[in-house]
């Protein structure tokens, strides 16, 4: 079975960090871009960051203005696993967070071009 699962998040104070997971199942991450979306109460799914497919040219990532410096996307073949560093959330990183997978490159956020994605994991920021 085809499947995307995240874990990692939770609630943090303004300042700390977490480290999301992205673990896939039932296919090997190699081939494909994985994409980190999220999602706020009211609000429209947005792109946070992208890490291009071990099987490309460049293997580039690829970060949303609002997260850049702060977050760090990477991924652990061996574990067929993609994980988001983020430190020095802010309260405006509060959402639900996604991720999800498109073929080879990163080819933008778009999230009807994913093949696969997951449910999602709450990220809170409060204090």
């Amino acid at each position: 079975q085809v499947q995307l699962v995240e874990s990692g998040g939770g609630l943090v104070q303004p300042g700390g960090s977490l480290r999301l997971s992205c673990a896939a199942s039932g296919f090997t991450l190699d081939y494909y871009a994985i994409v980190w979306f999220r999602q706020a109460p009211g609000k429209e799914r947005e792109g946070v960051s992208c890490i291009a497919s071990s099987s490309s040219s460049d293997g580039s990532t690829h970060y949303a203005d609002s997260v850049k410096g702060r977050f760090t996307i990477s991924r652990d073949n061996a574990k067929n696993t993609v994980s988001l560093q983020m430190n020095s959330l802010k309260p405006e990183d509060t959402a639900v967070y996604y991720c999800a997978a498109e073929l080879y490159y990163c080819s933008g956020y778009n999230w009807n071009k994913m093949d696969y994605w997951g449910e999602g994991t709450p990220v809170t920021v409060s204090s």
